[in-house]
């Protein structure tokens, strides 16, 4: 709904622009195929069978790296799977705990990668901790900001540039995510082919995966960057 509201006021403050409408529905339609198709491999690649359930990999690599002092836990849903450097657990979602497959164990790794990135002070996941109270914050406030900021924009721009400060953090924090989630897949990929779960058969299909939801991260950057560049855009062509 929010959503809708500030496209309407951009309509508002800046007229039909066909170039917004254009990019916005070309990421749009890139996002839904990027999800489907990281979708469609978890499924397929679940039906791949490992030797061991996602909790037991988990267990195995972070002791395999020098860590005991991680929890593995079960979590709720589907691909709700995360590390939480805070209370320092492996939530996995409860077909990846459970689950003896390749999708599981590359999901299950991928989560103990960033375990082990916290424990040696990884410095992108270290910078991406920080902003993430400031992200917190700026996401409960920052579309209201921006939706009344676009309507106002010629008679006070002031709230419009607060607005764009807000978003800019997210746009950020979705940019160093990005290193933080490939090294996680690269630490993931490197210890299942060295720890024996995969084989030169299945290890393509971890291969895969990972890549499949790097590219989920990939587009959520460029969508955000590309939105700030919008926002700064109705401010910069605001008449004065």
């Amino acid at each position: 709904m929010i959503h809708s509201l500030i496209y309407l006021a951009q309509t508002y403050a800046s007229g039909y622009n066909m170039t917004y409408i254009v990019i916005f529905l070309g990421i749009s339609v890139l996002s839904y195929i990027v999800q489907a198709n990281l979708k469609g491999k978890f499924e397929k690649f679940s039906k791949i069978p490992t030797a061991m359930t996602g909790r037991d990999i988990a267990i195995k690599m972070l002791h395999d790296n020098g860590i005991y002092d991680v929890k593995v836990t079960s979590t709720p849903g589907m691909l709700t799977d995360h590390y939480n450097p805070a209370d320092k657990t492996v939530n996995l979602s409860q077909g990846v705990y459970n689950s003896a497959s390749i999708a599981a164990a590359a999901v299950a790794a991928h989560e103990c990668g960033h375990a082990i990135q916290h424990a040696k002070a990884y410095a992108p996941l270290k910078m991406r901790s920080a902003l993430v109270p400031i992200v917190s914050f700026s996401s409960n406030i920052m579309m209201w900001v921006l939706l009344i900021g676009v309507i106002t924009v010629e008679t006070f721009p002031q709230l419009l540039l607060a607005g764009i400060v807000l978003f800019a953090t997210t746009t950020i924090f979705s940019f160093i995510t990005l290193p933080v989630e490939i090294d996680a897949s690269r630490r993931a990929l490197v210890w299942l082919q060295g720890a024996g779960v995969t084989n030169v058969s299945n290890h393509k299909y971890a291969c895969s995966a990972l890549r499949s939801a790097a590219y989920t991260y990939v587009i959520a950057a460029i969508s955000s960057l590309a939105t700030l560049l919008y926002y700064v855009m109705i401010y910069l062509n605001r008449r004065d």
